[in-house]
């Protein structure tokens, strides 16, 4: 986890292509069997540093299988507050923007109405910052005003 959270590092300081390799050489030495709750947080950064959005879409397709993988309480092992059920709000929300930057709203709304299905997991958990559930929420409700009106 040490070394995606440097990975992570770079991409939040603006060295995307930093990352990007560095997420690559851990996705290769994790490989697609590996750690579920590691592949999970890998490919949801990840998937922030890609420029092509097929590729973007590739890597948030694998957060959201790894976080299906991964067993409920993995995540506290890692970090008592963490659950990996808040997870999900976030995993779709990319999942539909992903596919609505690729021109397929109806797998969109899939995913936003999938993500606004998972929302009541980020109310009152200990792993959200103050007003995470807000942000999600916002992030949906803009989404979803820019497939009814693109």
């Amino acid at each position: 986890m040490g070394r995606i959270t440097a990975a992570v590092a770079l991409s939040q300081g603006g060295s995307r292509t930093e990352a990007a390799t560095a997420f690559d050489a851990l996705w290769a030495e994790i490989g697609p069997d590996g750690d579920p709750f590691h592949r999970c947080v890998l490919a949801h950064y990840a998937a922030d540093v890609q420029d092509d959005p097929h590729v973007e879409l590739l890597w948030d397709e694998r957060a959201l299988a790894a976080a299906d993988e991964t067993p409920a309480d993995r995540a506290a092992e890692y970090h008592a507050s963490l659950q990996v059920r808040a997870f999900y709000p976030s995993l779709h929300l990319n999942l539909a923007e992903d596919h609505r930057r690729l021109g397929d709203a109806e797998r969109a709304r899939r995913h936003v109405s999938l993500a606004r299905e998972r929302l009541h997991t980020l109310e009152g958990s200990e792993e959200s910052a103050p007003g995470y559930a807000d942000t999600i929420r916002t992030a949906l409700d803009r989404l979803e005003a820019r497939l009814e009106h693109p």
